[in-house]
Formats: C-alpha cells, structure tokens, sequence
C-alpha cells in the first residue's frame, strides 16, 4: 500500500508501514481452549441456575445451610446471568476480542467465588465449575496477549 502527498506541484508516493503484529505461537491454543471451557462452564452454570430457578428440591439442602442465605430463586438468577455472560465471553474469545480476556478473568473469578459459595448445594457440580473456571483463568492471564487480530 502507499499513500501520496502532495508538496506543491509535484506527487511522491510515499510506502505505508503496517504495524507490528504479535509474534502467534503454539500457546494461542490455549485461548480456544478457554474459550471452549468458558462456554462449557456458562452453559453449566445456566443450566444450574435453571435448575434452582424451577426445582428447588434438587439440592442436597435447605437455603439456610448454605454459606450465604439467600433463596434458591435468587441464587438461580445468580447463576443464570453469570452462565449466560460467561457465554458470551466464549464467543468473544473466538473473535479474539480483547475486552473478552479482560471481562473473562473477572466472570470466570466471580463465578468460581459464587460456586464455591454454593459448594454444600451441589459439591460435584460446584467442585467442576470451580475447576473449569481455574482454566481459563490461567489460559487468559497467561496467553491471552497472543489471539489480538
């Protein structure tokens, strides 16, 4: 490409320089991988929060025996918005987006703080969100740099 200036009467065309682009190793598979696991992990954390959203027999105990008492209703809203943003960050991160790095470690920090929290309701499930969110964590603190298009 190259751009023209004009000095006077005559026209000298001038080579335009693209900017650098970051070096893509082997490591930015690590940045489809959490954003396959941020989509895992939002679509299990919707689904759980559908769940307390319409059965709140499912758990293993009463609202009161969790670390923070709140409803079932109120924790399945919980989960549900932090299901469907995590989704969201998922497909950003396949655009290589960068505010999806950014927002993904804080949703992915915050839904691993909420299921732990709601760890005695459902220890399995909590326990391999919790993992899940570890992933991709790591995978966009230490990675992310190398996906921006």
């Amino acid at each position: 490409m190259t751009e023209t200036r004009e000095t006077g009467a005559t026209r000298t065309a001038v080579p335009r320089q693209r900017p650098a682009e970051p070096e893509r190793t082997g490591w930015v598979g690590w940045i489809y991988f959490a954003g396959v696991m941020a989509l895992l992990a939002g679509t299990f954390q919707a689904i759980a929060g559908l769940v307390a959203l319409f059965d709140d027999g499912y758990y293993l105990v009463t609202r009161n025996d969790l670390v923070v008492h709140m409803t079932y209703n109120e924790w399945g809203w919980i989960h549900l918005a932090i299901g469907l943003l995590l989704i969201t960050v998922g497909l950003g991160l396949f655009g290589g987006q960068t505010w999806a790095r950014v927002f993904g470690i804080a949703i992915a920090t915050i839904s691993a703080i909420a299921n732990f929290a709601f760890l005695a309701a459902y220890p399995v499930w909590g326990v391999t969100i919790i993992a899940i969110d570890v992933f991709v964590i790591y995978a966009l603190a230490a990675h992310g740099r190398e996906v921006q298009y």
